[in-house]
């Protein structure tokens, strides 16, 4: 979910449509008579990463059902990390990331440098980071929630991995993340942990909560997790423009996230009538969150992505709609 440094393809001609490639995401193809859209061109092959979040997960599986079930496209979801995927626009292996969270870096690098990549606007979805406690902790400590009392209750926190000092649980350690540097520089009496995906994060706020056993950690907006359980954000020193630029001497918190869609360059001036399907390709967190948790609850990427397409017919319409 992550995301300063956390927070994604060139068509051939093809006759057939290919099974989706994402590891345990089931639902067959589906083809129609608008195949190749208001260009007339085929939409050939396309090539979309998938990063390693259950949000970002539904922008794919929504993106990918549509172009298959109304522009005919042959889909190759790739499950690639965040700096991998934009690794792909050179070698022509990724054509579009969905949901890019900040990533100045990899923007100056592919974008302006190299040129190779292009945004394709924004998603709809305003992504927050920010560190956590699960809501019975402000009910019994209310102060928590201010970074500068987090040294007076480091103690509740530790853990055997901790060294003694108390635990900050981060999730992928993939996901962008400042959460070293502020224990650093904000002089806090903590250890980053990794909890080694998302998954393994949620459930550890889900066992806190229910369990009420002391947590702190790394979490991010839109999850659809928090439609069923209540954490609070913890107010680290206000955001400023340029307060981050230096990654390691960051002490304030995370920058709000307009997120963008991310293509090649190649891709996006090929013609295809896919690019103006994810040049339109916009949402909201609650359209998100309502696939996510489908995704979430083991329904396969199709299942998903249909129910929640056939309940917005309007949406989808007008994605598809051309200049």
């Amino acid at each position: 979910m992550k995301r300063t440094a956390l927070r994604r393809r060139s068509g051939a001609a093809a006759a057939v449509v290919l099974a989706l490639v994402v590891a345990g995401c089931g639902g067959g193809d589906i083809e129609d008579d608008s195949a190749g859209g208001a260009s007339g061109k085929d939409c050939g092959t396309f090539n979309i990463a998938v990063n390693p979040w259950v949000g970002y997960e539904a922008n794919v599986a929504v993106v990918s059902y549509v172009l298959k079930s109304r522009l005919g496209c042959t889909v190759e979801q790739k499950n690639l990390t965040e700096e991998v995927s934009w690794q792909g626009f050179a070698g022509g292996t990724v054509d579009v990331i969905l949901e890019n969270w900040g990533h100045d870096d990899l923007r100056k690098k592919y974008i302006d440098e190299q040129k190779v990549a292009v945004t394709l606007g924004p998603t709809g979805v305003k992504g927050i980071i920010g560190w956590y406690v699960p809501q019975w902790m402000v009910t019994k400590y209310p102060d928590i929630t201010n970074w500068e009392n987090l040294n007076k209750y480091a103690s509740l926190f530790v853990t055997s991995e901790s060294g003694g000092k108390g635990q900050l649980l981060d999730g992928d350690p993939s996901f962008v993340t400042n959460d070293e540097a502020l224990v650093k520089n904000l002089n806090l009496n903590y250890k980053v942990v990794f909890a080694g995906s998302e998954a393994a994060l949620t459930e550890a706020f889900k066992t806190a909560q229910q369990q009420e056993k002391p947590l702190i950690g790394y979490f991010y907006e839109p999850q659809w997790f928090l439609t069923d359980l209540k954490i609070v954000h913890v107010n680290l020193p206000p955001y400023t423009p340029g307060c981050d630029a230096d990654p390691k001497a960051v002490k304030c918190d995370y920058a709000p996230y307009i997120l963008d869609k991310i293509a090649s360059k190649a891709f996006a001036d090929s013609g295809s009538p896919a690019v103006n399907l994810i040049k339109n390709f916009t949402w909201t967190n609650d359209d998100q969150n309502l696939v996510a948790k489908d995704i979430a609850n083991k329904v396969s990427y199709d299942d998903a992505a249909k129910k929640w397409v056939d309940a917005n017919a309007a949406k989808v319409d007008a994605w598809l709609k051309t200049a």
